[in-house]
């Protein structure tokens, strides 16, 4: 048997760990648009339901060690200008390190991987 989320439970937030919460705040605000709604010591809530840990507090939880570029989970965002987007990231004074710089699957669909200052993956489609 199945449980739906009703109208109690609702995902609201999707939480990453950083090292530089101010470079990666920058990174979020230069790259993809967003804004800071909450700056709480540590712990930053951005627009479009991203929050920003700060990774010494994130390790005080799970009480382990992170591993960086572990590929298990990906920030997906759509974008009408795919081409420009890619331009303003390669023109960022961000050091980009790409998964698979731009390119178009056989069904027309067009995608670039690529992870931010701190090894988490995000992926950008053509809306």
């Amino acid at each position: 048997m199945y449980l739906l989320a009703g109208d109690d439970m609702k995902l609201r937030n999707v939480l990453i760990a950083v090292s530089d919460m101010d470079r990666a705040i920058r990174f979020y605000k230069e790259i993809f648009g967003m804004q800071v709604i909450l700056d709480q010591d540590g712990n930053v809530i951005m627009s479009e339901g991203l929050v920003l840990q700060d990774v010494k507090i994130w390790q005080r939880f799970l009480d382990t060690e992170l591993i960086p570029k572990n590929n298990m989970t990906e920030l997906y965002f759509e974008e009408p200008d795919i081409e420009g987007f890619v331009k303003k990231l390669e023109g960022s004074d961000f050091e980009i390190e790409y998964v698979n710089e731009m390119m178009e699957h056989s069904w027309g669909q067009k995608v670039v991987r690529f992870y931010d200052p701190d090894g988490n993956l995000s992926r950008l489609e053509l809306r």
